[in-house]
């Protein structure tokens, strides 16, 4: 059971920014074009944070100012590629000289092979919840094995946000191989990860996985 994701990537190759701006990109263009559509900030008219799966995300990859707009996104994004002269970030302006824009179709749902993926961006596996169980467990075994139901779990909500439910009889197979790092987020040190997993379920290259993907967390493409 598959489906099919159309995708937009716009990047912006002579500019070069930090992994951490990207939250900085998400508050630049949610304001820029807020009456355009809430799937730009994620926020509701009323103000109030729509709790969905981001549809339009920002991140910085390599170095690399990118958005990425997925279905309604893709075509919002499209439709604002051509307005977009200028990047305001902080106290600093970044003309924009050059711009790449890219539609893409992607097949997600489970196939009948094993694919690689990179966590282009690092990966914020954990909730208030399951953090303080991942740093309570000490056998190694056991904390990778809880990775890697978070990283399964993650794919099953990104397959569910765009109404792909997998059949019962339907495993995710997933092979986990990540490292710990530490991260600066909302002023806070983050507990984070690096790597990437290999794993039967078919995704689209940057879209983001885990918590905080609106700012660019948890960034996949497939090696």
């Amino acid at each position: 059971m598959k489906q099919i994701l159309h995708t937009t990537t716009i990047t912006f190759p002579e500019i070069k920014l930090q992994t951490r701006d990207a939250h900085k990109l998400r508050g630049y263009f949610g304001t820029l074009f807020r009456e355009h559509s809430p799937l730009l900030h994620n926020h509701l008219e009323s103000g109030e944070t729509q709790y969905r799966y981001p549809l339009v995300q920002y991140k910085v990859v390599g170095q690399t100012p990118t958005l990425l707009g997925l279905n309604e996104g893709a075509e919002l994004l499209t439709g604002l590629f051509l307005r977009v002269r200028e990047l305001q970030l902080d106290d600093r302006m970044y003309p924009v000289f050059s711009k790449n824009i890219r539609h893409q179709r992607w097949p997600i749902g489970l196939d009948d092979d094993l694919h690689q993926y990179r966590y282009e961006t690092l990966w914020m596996a954990l909730n208030q919840e399951n953090h303080r169980r991942y740093v309570q467990t000490i056998d190694e075994k056991e904390r990778q094995e809880q990775l890697k139901r978070i990283a399964i779990s993650n794919i099953l909500a990104f397959y569910k946000a765009f109404n792909l439910l997998l059949p019962k009889e339907k495993r995710i197979l997933l092979n986990l191989a990540v490292s710990e790092k530490s991260t600066r987020f909302k002023e806070q040190t983050m507990l984070a990860f690096s790597g990437g997993f290999t794993t039967n379920a078919l995704l689209p290259d940057f879209a983001g996985l885990g918590k905080s993907v609106a700012r660019g967390f948890g960034t996949v493409c497939r090696i």
